[in-house]
């Protein structure tokens, strides 16, 4: 009864982006607003590229170009990826922890991927966790890695890691305390 319901519920109408998918702000996208998706620029909703496949995946919107031609989920995935290497990595993170029922927004800057609010603080409280995404088998820097952490600290948040394993599996690790050893050379171990 629930997917009828769905079928039948108009889809938001947004135009393709470098950027991600522009919306206008009507009543039905003021409710995703509110629901943490997007950023109000100008009277106009515009959608992160994750945001994009995310919502056209669960068919809440659907996406044209600027020859007013509907663009599939792979379609918008292709064109996102000349943009952004890691869009597929972005999307599986922001996609799982949707589910799992968090808002998630943007990053500010430093190598994190999102910051993450609890359930039901989005507009009421910071958020109180930043994610990072690591893809399994990709090497990471140390060094970014403890320089984040420090940056995160210092914002009195707390880093989780989000290593998505080569099946799209997400497993994720809080990370609070690095520390950088020097080894010489003849040291025992």
């Amino acid at each position: 009864m629930e997917t009828a319901k769905k079928e039948n519920r108009t889809k938001i109408k947004a135009v393709l982006t470098e950027e991600g998918a522009i919306v206008e702000v009507s009543e039905q996208v003021n409710s995703l607003k509110n629901s943490g998706y997007g950023t109000d620029k100008n009277g106009k909703l515009i959608l992160k590229p994750y945001e994009t496949l995310f919502l056209v995946d669960r068919k809440v919107i659907e996406v044209f170009d600027k020859k007013d031609k509907e663009l599939d989920f792979q379609d918008l995935l292709q064109f996102f990826k000349s943009f952004d290497e890691n869009v597929w990595l972005r999307y599986l993170i922001y996609r799982d922890l949707r589910k799992r029922g968090y808002v998630v927004r943007e990053g500010f800057g430093f190598g994190i991927d999102f910051r993450v609010y609890e359930r039901g603080e989005y507009g009421k409280n910071p958020a109180k966790y930043v994610v990072f995404g690591i893809v399994e088998g990709r090497p990471v820097q140390i060094g970014k890695l403890a320089s984040t952490l420090e940056k995160v600290q210092s914002l009195k948040k707390k880093l989780i890691l989000a290593v998505v394993s080569r099946r799209g599996e997400i497993v994720y690790y809080s990370l609070s305390q690095l520390a950088l050893h020097e080894v010489k050379e003849n040291a025992e171990v």
